[in-house]
């Protein structure tokens, strides 16, 4: 008899920007307050019910994502261990009851935290990850997570 375990949990890929729209979730106001530039359109990936939320400060430029997953606990975690790998990140712990890593990168920031089977990750084009920090927090509070 030979049993056989399950590998490591996949992410889904990494959404991409679909169609015009405003962040359900998200007020492009409180994202030129925390990330300190204008948005000049908002995108939103094809996922639902949560769709990835793109922010710009141009045209062609991306300053801040969100992307908010909902499903298994195990893929919740691979999610964020692919943006802030555990290694390579300081951990990252807030809101209470969530845990993630946020780094610097030569892009700019990320901020990604898990919950059961949610998960919250933050790119920002800004190199402060306090920035992106706030932008998960208000997500979690405005979705109820």
């Amino acid at each position: 008899m030979t049993t056989t375990t399950a590998g490591p949990a996949e992410p889904p890929p990494a959404p991409e920007p679909a169609t015009d729209g405003q962040c359900p979730y998200l007020a492009s106001s409180v994202v030129q307050e925390a990330n300190g530039q204008l948005v000049r359109k908002v995108r939103l990936s094809a996922d639902q019910p949560n769709p990835a939320c793109f922010f710009y400060a141009d045209a062609s430029d991306v300053q801040l994502s969100i992307w908010v997953f909902q499903g298994d606990a195990k893929i919740a975690k691979a999610v964020v261990d692919r943006a802030a790998p555990v290694a390579d990140s300081n951990p990252a712990s807030e809101p209470a009851g969530w845990s993630g890593g946020s780094l610097t990168t030569d892009k700019g920031a990320v901020y990604a935290i898990a919950k059961d089977g949610s998960a919250v990750v933050v790119t920002s084009n800004q190199k402060q990850t306090i920035k992106a920090r706030r932008v998960a927090e208000t997500v979690v509070g405005n979705l109820g997570l």
